[in-house]
């Protein structure tokens, strides 16, 4: 039987407005507390409820949204009635294992209940799989204990290369919805509890933070901006909350891609910055590059050739010390290649046509071929710049190239930037 889909909450988010996930769950605790309640509201469960996963919230929910929308009701903030989901199981597909024999007034949500069965002592956490062209991602569940240990910890740092490995061949599109499920399974191990060693506990959490990283990139690269915007969040506060620098400075790195991305310049340099802050101490070199690009992009897009240019410099001279051992491994994507893929989204971003397409066709030539993802995009880019450079012949040839070879990789981002060059080759 076929897993039963959920209906995003529209009419929720259009409540939300203009607020981030992060900042609308901010506003939900406050006002949780002008009431005396206490709600452990953060960015994901926002993203939950406007995705339709929770179809109806818990008592202590309810209270504080009719609290902070008096006049309306449950249905008109996009949720349905109570007495529609309770007692209510979900599906089951094919070759799953049985759902618990559990019971809940509201099996949509209930932070304490959640709590008590995702720890209960026979209780057992639903493996995530994320398969593509016999690929699979596992995350296995504790069974009958109380405590997540080494083997559900490793299986968390899989999911996260695994995904990686498979944006890097096949693309984002494909993959963005298989990919949450190990995400949401992830997080319930941190609730069911971890080892007692402050190790474990450490990785658990910069897996955890670093698969929704991983997530939010995949919704990123398939054009679900307000999706990644809350991933990228939530790895935010998993890494304040772990103390984790590394982590926090990835999940900066991203964010101020993707405010670029959307058009919030300010905040992409904002961003930028805060993970340079962050990686500092780190000792990578290559982290900090990259971090310096991203700076650089945000002026750029702001306008600001002047702090663009700056920028870029201080990117080449970082990247000039060399990789190391304190790299991250995140970063196994990022080198030559990438350097002057980004340098050429600058210039493209400020007008410098010729001077982006010469740092996009290095691009092409230095990328490795594994990277059958990046080396598409790379040639999107270099073909939509020889486009607006007046070099319609040559971008033509760039385009055909890239059609050749997206057998298999699936990119709203690719397909966008080849859209927009087939637009500007029209006047040809």
């Amino acid at each position: 039987m076929a897993l039963s889909r959920a209906v995003p909450n529209l009419a929720f988010r259009r409540l939300r407005g203009r607020h981030s996930p992060a900042e609308f769950a901010a506003t939900v605790r406050r006002a949780a507390r002008e009431i005396g309640e206490q709600v452990a509201c953060d960015a994901r469960y926002i993203g939950r409820v406007e995705a339709g996963e929770i179809r109806c919230p818990n008592y202590a929910y309810e209270r504080v949204f009719l609290h902070m929308f008096p006049g309306l009701s449950l249905a008109d903030l996009g949720f349905s009635a109570r007495e529609a989901v309770r007692g209510r199981r979900p599906a089951v597909p094919a070759g799953a294992p049985p759902p618990l024999a559990i019971t809940t007034r509201n099996d949509e949500e209930s932070d304490v209940l959640r709590r008590a069965f995702m720890t209960g002592g026979t209780a057992t956490v639903a493996a995530a799989s994320l398969g593509l062209g016999g690929s699979a991602v596992a995350i296995p569940a504790p069974r009958g204990v109380h405590r997540v240990g080494d083997a559900e910890v490793r299986a968390v740092e899989d999911a996260v290369r695994q995904i990686r490995l498979l944006d890097d061949r096949h693309g984002a599109d494909g993959l963005y919805q298989r990919a949450t499920q190990p995400l949401r399974t992830a997080y319930a191990l941190l609730d069911a509890g971890v080892s007692a060693r402050r190790s474990t506990a450490d990785r658990l959490h910069n897996g955890a933070g670093e698969l929704a990283i991983s997530v939010g990139w995949l919704a990123h690269d398939s054009g679900r901006l307000d999706d990644a915007r809350s991933h990228y969040a939530e790895a935010l506060a998993t890494a304040r909350v772990a103390g984790d620098a590394a982590l926090e400075a990835h999940a900066f790195c991203n964010t101020s891609f993707l405010a670029r991305d959307a058009g919030r310049y300010r905040e992409a340099v904002r961003a930028a910055q805060a993970g340079l802050r962050a990686a500092q101490p780190l000792g990578s070199a290559r982290l900090l590059t990259l971090l310096t690009l991203r700076e650089a992009g945000a002026w750029a897009g702001l306008g600001d050739r002047s702090a663009c240019t700056q920028a870029l410099g201080r990117a080449h001279s970082l990247f000039a010390r060399g990789a190391g051992e304190s790299d991250p491994e995140w970063m196994s994507f990022f080198g030559e290649p990438e350097l002057e893929a980004l340098e050429a989204q600058c210039w493209s971003m400020l007008g410098d046509w010729s001077r982006a397409a010469r740092h996009a066709h290095r691009a092409t030539v230095l990328q490795d071929p594994h990277f059958a993802r990046n080396l598409a995009l790379y040639r999107a880019q270099l073909a939509g710049n020889l486009a607006h450079a007046g070099r319609p012949e040559e971008a033509a040839a760039q385009m055909q190239r890239v059609v050749d070879s997206l057998d298999g990789v699936d990119s709203s981002r690719i397909r966008t930037l080849l859209a927009e060059t087939r637009r500007v080759l029209a006047a040809y």
